[in-house]
């Protein structure tokens, strides 16, 4: 598991590519995130610091990527954000390109991909004790991940080499120059609009509308679900996502589970089986589905009720202090509805927030 962004890792790396290897060295017990924010540097920094050490440059768009990864059969595809790392098992195919926005569209592996934050891309080729250790990692400007894919044991291995010469940009420099990073949006709310907000919001057929509607009026997600109130939202205590993972666990209702950054929105469907605590982190630790979440990072959480052509879609949204989203939960959609009974009854349990701490 990966620890969260330090908040003063925001200035570009003054370190030079041997410097950093140099400190790689003596601090090769640290996982290369906890490394990066020890020495304020960014994780693609780290890696193009080894260009020519087992790191390949490779272009970094998801239209060259993503048919070149599926010649790479199984493996296992990791998106995060500070707060929450999922990863999913599968095999990438039925790619989905657009100019703005691209998906991948396969049982396990479901992915939204935004291709303008898809800048600086790496191949990983390490040796370790048991075995090659293969992954190809896509940034954004700033340096920090958008995506990664990790080979396993029944990937095909034959094929990476080819996969990895078809990507090949040919650039052998160690050095990376990074973006700044760009803060998060902060709430926007327009309380003058509110009923204008209510009225739209009722009449939405579909789930992809609400953006739409919430940018027609000068907010943003956070910001709509601070003022609409009931009965399209409610804002819940932070304690209540670990409830609603437990009663997942505990009774296998199949979810639709998002989780995302500005380049990479990725999605499980399915149950989730296994949980396992380990101090701020709450762990999924399932055969094909993994999802480490940090607790301590949620501040604001709410239950949404969006209107659907095919009945209420109804979610579990958690954000942090910042305003970034963390997750979403949605009840798995089931025989052309949008909801699913035994999803909503779990919403209906989870610890509510005396009226003082709605203020």
């Amino acid at each position: 598991m990966d620890q969260a962004h330090s908040p003063s890792a925001n200035a570009q790396s003054a370190l030079s590519p041997q410097v950093i290897r140099d400190l790689r060295a003596e601090h090769n017990a640290l996982r290369a995130r906890d490394f990066c924010d020890r020495f304020q540097i960014r994780e693609a920094q780290l890696l193009a610091a080894y260009t020519g050490r087992g790191v390949t440059r490779l272009h970094a768009h998801p239209d060259a990527v993503m048919p070149q990864i599926e010649r790479l059969g199984e493996v296992m595809a990791l998106t995060r954000n500070a707060s929450c790392v999922h990863e999913r098992v599968g095999v990438y195919g039925n790619y989905k390109s657009g100019p703005h926005a691209a998906m991948i569209l396969q049982p396990e592996i479901d992915l939204r991909l935004f291709p303008s934050h898809w800048v600086h891309a790496f191949a990983l080729n390490e040796d370790t004790d048991t075995g090659p250790k293969r992954s190809i990692q896509i940034f954004d400007a700033a340096g920090d991940a958008v995506h990664k894919i990790h080979l396993r044991e029944t990937s095909d291995h034959a094929a990476w080499d080819a996969v990895v010469t078809a990507l090949a940009t040919g650039d052998t420099s160690d050095a990376l120059e990074v973006a700044a990073r760009k803060p998060a949006e902060a709430p926007k709310s327009n309380p003058a609009k509110c009923e204008v907000l209510r009225d739209e919001w009722r009449k939405m057929t579909d789930t992809h509308q609400f953006l739409r509607l919430t940018s027609k009026l000068k907010m943003n997600r956070l910001g709509a679900y601070r003022i609409v109130g009931a009965p399209f939202v409610e804002r819940v205590p932070p304690e209540a996502v670990d409830a609603a993972l437990q009663a997942l666990a505990k009774s296998k209702t199949e979810i639709m589970l998002f989780v995302g950054n500005r380049g990479c929105i990725q999605i499980h469907s399915g149950p989730i089986e296994t949980l396992r605590a380990m101090g701020p982190w709450q762990n999924v630790m399932d055969p094909r589905f993994n999802l480490h979440l940090r607790l301590d990072h949620i501040k604001e959480v709410y239950v949404v009720n969006k209107p659907t052509q095919r009945g209420p879609a109804l979610s579990l949204e958690a954000f942090d202090g910042e305003g970034n989203i963390i997750l979403q939960i949605f009840g798995r959609n089931a025989e052309a509805r949008d909801s699913r009974p035994a999803w909503a009854d779990i919403l209906s349990t989870l610890p509510r927030l005396h009226t003082e701490e709605t203020v």
